[in-house]
């Protein structure tokens, strides 16, 4: 009781009347390179040094693949068009799976198939499909300010196979949707690419059971255990669904069943191994997590280091939903839940406001809340917010106007794992 007392007490830093400062400087992630592989414990580096050359060698693969095409065929970028994903609708009648025009879209996933097994990000399926010579992803057109804030080694090559935005994992889930309506040999190439995609999820985690948002390995934050917009949260769903082999994905094998199943359990593991503790009291997660030390690390020059609610609050709904769950999964919930609660925001509304202040903002409004900050502090418990210069303040209304209105820096969303852990705790001690 003393310690949730002193978090407590802590977080309610967030409402003191505080000069704003800025308290820091955004340290960037490493990437997995050899030379980081040598500096571990003697046990763990063949394993680690196996992953890496695969995902080198893939990369290889992937390039020379493209390049064997384009001397036979001109080099082309997709289509311009409606873009941010989608295009693979899930909530349609059985009949439509079996119509032709999901049949096209399907064939349009698989013609976008990386060699390596992946998808790329933010491209609408219901366009057409690939042809040969055309990149598997569409080349992002960054405004000058973010250029810097994606890490990558080619400026061409970049999210060639990813988890971020629900890519792979959506292409997958809809190809098993349709698949079903096409149990003869006209869904043969739609298993067979879904299996594809399996053989890369399941190549692509690490040792340590986490996954890098891209793969093959592009450097940068992007090599880090990501939780970052519930990416890991959605390859555990997804694996969890095959591995029970139920409605769409009943056509997968025992084995490749059992392999997603023994994924997850690993996927658990390091979702247990990488909660913060603070003062010996387990609070939340970071957006992601160094992939060989398994430390909190930022991403993109505004977002540090440190505790994040949305992804902690999506961890702890996957972990309630664990069937039988261990002690140790148990303690996590109980833990990560009273740090969220005490990381609530009263007496505060975020957005738009008629008081003479351009732009989003944090202003009071009593009885308003709770809300949560996207981020906290490890060390003083309170609300930290990154700018595009990789400055980190103690006061979003500080920060650049641009980053204040083009972030979630404050949201209601942790809410709703709270309610789901207000029942989960009921049968949990």
């Amino acid at each position: 009781m003393r310690n949730l007392k002193a978090l407590l007490l802590a977080t309610a830093l967030v409402a003191a009347p505080l000069q704003a400062a800025t308290i820091g400087s955004m340290t960037p992630a490493e990437p997995v390179t050899a030379a980081r592989i040598d500096a571990l414990p003697g046990a763990q580096q063949a394993a680690w040094d196996r992953y890496l050359a695969r995902s080198h060698a893939l990369m290889a693969a992937d390039k020379a693949a493209l390049a064997a095409e384009r001397r036979t065929h001109a080099a082309s970028n997709p289509p311009s068009g409606p873009s941010g994903g989608g295009g693979m609708p899930m909530d349609k009648p059985a009949t439509w799976y079996a119509a032709a025009q999901a049949r096209r879209i399907a064939a349009t996933v698989v013609s976008f198939q990386t060699p390596a097994g992946g998808w790329g990000k933010n491209m609408d399926r219901s366009g057409p499909a690939r042809v040969p010579g055309q990149s598997w992803v569409p080349h992002e057109n960054l405004p000058a300010n973010a250029r810097e804030d994606i890490v990558s080694t080619s400026e061409e090559w970049r999210y060639v196979g990813t988890i971020d935005n629900n890519a792979t994992l959506d292409e997958m889930r809809f190809l098993a949707r349709v698949q079903a309506q096409a149990p003869g040999k006209e869904g043969d190439a739609l298993r067979a690419s879904f299996r594809k995609g399996l053989a890369y999820l399941l190549e692509a985690q690490f040792p340590n059971g986490g996954w890098p948002q891209v793969y093959p390995l592009q450097g940068g934050y992007h090599d880090a255990v990501t939780y970052n917009d519930d990416a890991m949260a959605q390859v555990l769903a997804l694996l969890a669904d095959v591995a029970a082999r139920n409605g769409d994905f009943a056509f997968v094998s025992a084995a490749d069943a059992a392999k997603a199943g023994t994924a997850h359990e690993r996927g658990i593991a390091v979702i247990l191994a990488t909660q913060v503790r603070i003062g010996g009291k387990l609070t939340g997660w970071s957006q992601q997590h160094d992939a060989l030390t398994l430390a909190p690390v930022g991403a993109r020059n505004f977002e540090p280091a440190a505790l994040s609610s949305n992804e902690s609050a999506r961890l702890l709904v996957v972990l309630m939903q664990q069937p039988s769950p261990s002690a140790q999964v148990v303690a996590a919930v109980h833990g990560g839940a009273a740090w969220l609660r005490a990381a609530a925001v009263q007496g505060k509304v975020w957005g738009l406001a008629d008081d003479g202040i351009a732009g989003k903002h944090l202003s009071d409004k009593p009885g308003a809340g709770p809300i949560w900050a996207r981020f906290y502090d490890m060390t003083t418990g309170r609300p930290v917010f990154g700018d595009r210069d990789k400055s980190i303040h103690d006061d979003v209304n500080e920060i650049s106007l641009e980053r204040r209105n083009g972030y979630s820096w404050f949201g209601s969303g942790p809410g709703q794992a709270l309610k789901a852990y207000e029942s989960w705790a009921k049968t949990h001690a």
